[in-house]
């Protein structure tokens, strides 16, 4: 329950600081004075976003801060998981600076809005008047249905099923489009995959080609300059080999006359030598180099025909050409990949599918058991609100396709007078009965929720007299299992509380401010009174203030 709450510099509330009670509580006021202003700070620590404009001095921070006794609730698991001390009393803390950054705290650890709405949604549940409109909200009429079943656990399990479902149908989906826009470039893949396969390419052969036709196509000039060499150092009648040797037998005669004739005779059988290997190689390759116009055209083709695959595919080298190769190769097994990743993933889908039709048929089945205690609790609520005939009658219909909340839609039908014809909501009720209805519904969920705190905004709302007597004692008697607090304008209702706020509006030459405070047993006869006489406080009003309080 939330058992302090100190807010300051928000709205019209320069300081407020109270603690608050267990049961019942109301907090009346005139019109404009504040009442809802505490609600909406409340909802800043509940995770709400807010910006400046609700600063009160714009030159200074906003800061609401709530104490919430947690003490016979379970949040260890939202402790644990979000590595929060976990203390009671659990104390949220908003601040919103003038340059208009939000901070949020837990047990003054910073954290984000979304730690605070989660923690927030377990312990406070906030409903102003407005919200009745929601419950022409099919999404919340199914999450009646669903609190009141108890499928809160059963849900998340859906919806994690549900999730993983939509991707592998996504999934499938992606694959056939991918496989039917592979299978139109199929065809002209396997063409390009078989040119370069049959080509064989190598990825030094076109620098080697080259070279090889340009020895074919210089043959003769080669064989001719070589036959020459050969010639001139050892074949000719007068050729080189033979005057050095005779140089060398005139030199070797000499040799003991002259230290460096010696050198001489040396270094002419080193040329000698030399002279000889030369003849030798050139001989050697002379036999090797052979023209042939048959290996000239094969060449020639060859490399015709790798000129126009690298014309075709916009590269310069056969590597590159090769690399294209490889990467066709890849895409044509990718693309025979396809069916067996298409059979894999409808296998997959079809797993998938029968978990979520297992589950919302779960779903399904509580939903249709639960639904007649919710018409018969409904029912008899209302009957004691003053709508003795009125009939709530949920319908609930199954769908083949799944969705959001399983196999199911539902509409809640309505009808206040005997014998009329069930329509949905938002055509036959009126606004006193939607606030009936919606108190109703609330009261029955909030006990099904175990939450420690309800607040309610004016949901007597189009409701008085008799009836509106009825509305505090069905919240009196919620407040039994959890605290209860009303804004209201009703007398009827605040006769009924526990314990009676009562919010001020004070204006002087500079500034509204409002303020709040707990009425006595006296004050609080009083406050009744006004509200029973437009502020007139006669015996009379005093009387029937009392009244109403005993009763």
């Amino acid at each position: 329950m939330l058992s302090h709450l100190y807010i300051e510099n928000y709205a019209l509330i320069e300081k407020l600081d109270i603690n608050l009670s267990s049961g019942f509580s109301v907090i009346t006021g005139e019109t404009g004075a504040g009442k809802s202003i505490i609600i909406g700070a409340v909802s800043l620590i509940l995770g709400q976003r807010a910006d400046t404009a609700v600063l009160l001095n714009k030159s200074t921070k906003c800061i609401v801060e709530g104490s919430f006794d947690i003490s016979k609730i379970m949040l260890n698991d939202f402790f644990a998981s979000n590595e929060l001390d976990n203390e009671n009393p659990c104390i949220l803390r908003r601040e919103i600076t003038p340059n208009g950054k939000s901070r949020a705290f837990i047990n003054d650890t910073p954290v984000n809005l979304m730690q605070l709405k989660e923690i927030g949604e377990r312990l406070v549940d906030i409903h102003s008047q407005h919200n009745a409109l929601t419950l022409n909200n099919s999404e919340f009429q199914m999450a009646v249905v669903d609190n009141m079943a108890g499928n809160s656990e059963l849900l998340k399990q859906y919806t994690q099923e549900f999730r993983l479902y939509q991707e592998l149908k996504h999934e499938l989906a992606d694959l056939k489009e991918k496989e039917k826009l592979a299978n139109t470039n199929r065809d002209y893949l396997q063409f390009l995959f078989d040119e370069l396969d049959n080509a064989a390419l190598k990825a030094e052969e076109e620098e080697e080609i080259t070279k090889e036709l340009e020895l074919q196509n210089n043959a003769e000039e080669i064989k001719t300059a070589l036959f020459k060499t050969i010639a001139t150092i050892s074949q000719s009648e007068i050729n080189v080999l033979a005057q050095l040797n005779e140089l060398q037998s005139q030199i070797s005669k000499i040799v003991t006359y002259h230290p460096q004739i010696k050198e001489i005779a040396v270094r002419l059988q080193s040329c000698i030598i030399e002279l000889k290997d030369i003849g030798n190689e050139a001989e050697t390759i002379e036999e090797k180099v052979n023209f042939d116009a048959a290996m000239l055209e094969q060449l020639t083709q060859r490399l015709d025909l790798i000129y126009r695959l690298e014309k075709k595919h916009s590269v310069n080298t056969v590597t590159e050409l090769i690399e294209i190769y490889n990467k066709i190769s890849d895409e044509l097994l990718l693309i025979a990949s396809f069916e067996d990743k298409i059979l894999v993933t409808e296998k997959l889908l079809q797993q998938q599918y029968n978990k979520v039709k297992e589950i919302s048929t779960t779903l399904c089945q509580k939903r249709k058991q639960i639904i007649p205690t919710i018409e018969t609790t409904i029912k008899d609520i209302l009957f004691n609100l003053g709508m003795e005939t009125a009939v709530l009658k949920i319908a609930l219909s199954e769908t083949d396709a799944f969705s959001t909340n399983g196999i199911n839609d539902v509409i809640f039908l309505f009808n206040a007078n005997k014998g009329g014809e069930l329509r949905e909501l938002s055509k036959v009720i009126s606004g006193g009965e939607l606030s009936r209805l919606m108190l109703a519904i609330k009261s029955i969920i909030s006990k099904q929720n175990m939450l420690p705190t309800v607040i309610f905004d004016e949901i007597d709302s189009g409701v008085s007299g008799d009836i509106a007597g009825k509305v505090g004692l069905i919240m009196k008697k919620m407040a039994a299992d959890m605290q209860l607090i009303a804004i209201t304008h009703l007398p009827q209702i605040a006769a009924k509380a526990d314990v009676h706020y009562f919010v001020t509006k004070q204006t002087d030459d500079k500034r509204t401010l409002s303020l709040i405070k707990q009425l006595n047993g006296e004050e609080k006869i009083i406050e009744i009174a006004k509200m029973l006489s437009n502020e007139n406080v006669t015996i009379s009003a005093m009387e029937n203030a009392k009244e109403l309080m005993r009763n």
